[in-house]
């Protein structure tokens, strides 16, 4: 009689089921502790149609989603943020919405004065301005745009702020939340004179298509960037009626230009896997006198 050995075969599949098993570990362990507790810096210069050669270039320091006291964003972690900042030397940070962290699961909830303390400090040249998300308007949206005004950050709600620059003005406008506020551009720009640059900044990027071609650029946050990227299978949740159209970076469409951030903090489910917390520095500037041949 023939004795058959599944010994090798057997051996194998052991093996096989380590790797997944490592893999598997792995990964979590960089979506759910490594990649969240990241912060990278991404650097980009918009060259705007809307903005007069004679305007000295403007850097901004893009924020956004910091969901104080969600997973890895403490106290610590935000003056690790700050610092950042600072090593960037902006002449203006824009707060794109979203401070609190609302009801999360995991997430240590802290109250509207208790999250904006920790930017209490934060400056800038031309200063700090924010806008209101969802879930500050979800939490308590008047006694978080109280709390920042207390750490010296200016909230704007539908209306515009004036930044001196060499060669001329720069407006600023902060427009309302999407989903829980009416934004509306008409009355921001109505103390806004014509050609001057104006750049708008709100939490949701879904504005976009419906506001004018008088802003020079669109700044938002909210999407997250969907937290999760994979490989051919793309972004596959993302916060927008657009879905993956306007989950970040930038966008231009018409001649007219959206930059999305993928923010800092985590929302629902606190992974990001490809997708890892940032703060963007901008360079907005008129476009090159330089042509191609």
């Amino acid at each position: 009689m023939t004795t058959v050995h599944h010994s090798r075969p057997r051996r194998w599949a052991r093996r096989a089921v380590a790797v997944v098993a490592l893999a598997t570990l792995g990964l979590g362990t960089w979506a759910l502790v490594l990649e969240p507790s990241r912060l990278v810096v991404r650097r980009h210069t918009l060259s705007l149609p809307g903005w007069p050669r004679s305007v000295a270039p403007l850097s901004v320091a893009l924020v956004s989603d910091l969901h104080v006291g969600a997973p890895f964003v403490d106290a610590a972690a935000i003056a690790r943020l700050r610092a950042t900042i600072d090593e960037l030397r902006p002449d203006v940070i824009l707060l794109a919405g979203d401070l609190v962290v609302g009801h999360e699961p995991l997430a240590t909830e802290l109250s509207p004065a208790e999250a904006a303390a920790t930017l209490t400090g934060w400056t800038a040249p031309l200063g700090v301005y924010a806008v209101l998300g969802n879930h500050d308007w979800w939490t308590d949206g008047e006694a978080t745009t109280q709390a920042l005004t207390d750490a010296g950050v200016r909230v704007l709600e539908n209306e515009a702020v004036r930044l001196e620059r060499a060669g001329g003005a720069v407006y600023v406008v902060g427009l309302a939340d999407a989903w829980t506020r009416t934004p509306d551009a008409a009355r921001a720009l109505a103390g806004v004179p014509d050609g001057v640059p104006v750049i708008a900044f709100t939490h949701n990027p879904d504005v976009f298509p419906e506001l004018p071609a008088r802003f020079s650029v669109v700044l938002a946050g909210h999407t997250h960037g969907g937290q999760v990227a994979l490989p051919l299978l793309g972004r596959p949740v993302v916060p927008s009626k657009y879905r993956q159209r306007y989950a970040v970076g930038h966008v231009v469409e018409d001649d007219r230009h959206l930059f999305v951030t993928t923010g800092v903090g985590t929302s629902v489910f606190p992974v990001r896997f490809g997708v890892p917390p940032e703060v963007v520095l901008l360079t907005l500037t008129a476009p090159s006198d330089t042509t191609p041949p």
